[in-house]
């Protein structure tokens, strides 16, 4: 797998600081995709075990929420088989820290039924994922007033609850704001 890009300091992908890694390599080719040199696989370098440090090392300050991965596709195949180990590393050695994925297949592509995103790897990452911003960029529904998302067709999906329900259950920010009087 190449890593296109990796960002210490996001705030535009998920909820608080994150770290975030965005891969390469996506067969989808959205009009209008936000980050369109990383469609093509060989874009970027190699994913290194140093890169895996890296990222464990930057989450490990108490101002960093999490984890998000973007890309390119990390739902491609050969990106889910290569992000599995370094996701149950993530878990492993970042306790309380979430991770957010986006995808531009859909829940149900990746869980039901024949798509080129399920494949024998995808339930136990999905099962390492806290939320998954899932679905295409479509042009036509782009929406800048969105939060966390770029299109109106894209879901935030909590997936533990989710997997646990059984159905789409969609994530609730759970912002606590003080209440402190400076």
């Amino acid at each position: 797998m190449n890593c296109a890009e990796i960002k210490y300091c996001d705030i535009a992908n998920g909820v608080g600081v994150r770290t975030t890694l965005f891969v390469s390599g996506c067969r989808h080719h959205c009009p209008g995709c936000f980050n369109p040199e990383a469609q093509e696989f060989s874009f970027g370098r190699p994913f290194t075990t140093q890169d895996e440090d890296d990222l464990i090392n930057s989450l490990q300050p108490a101002y960093i929420q999490g984890l998000t991965l973007l890309g390119g596709e990390p739902m491609e195949p050969e990106n889910q088989r290569a992000l599995l180990p370094f996701l149950h590393r993530v878990r492993r050695e970042c306790p309380g820290k979430s991770i957010w994925l986006y995808s531009g297949f859909t829940w149900e592509q990746l869980t039901q039924g024949p798509s080129r995103g399920r494949i024998d790897v995808t339930r136990e990452l999905l099962g390492l994922v806290d939320v998954l911003v899932d679905g295409p960029f479509v042009l036509e529904r782009k929406d800048i007033s969105l939060r966390f998302r770029g299109s109106s067709n894209q879901r935030l999906i909590d997936v533990p609850r989710t997997l646990e329900a059984g159905e789409v259950i969609w994530w609730e920010d759970e912002c606590v704001f003080s209440t402190h009087e400076w």
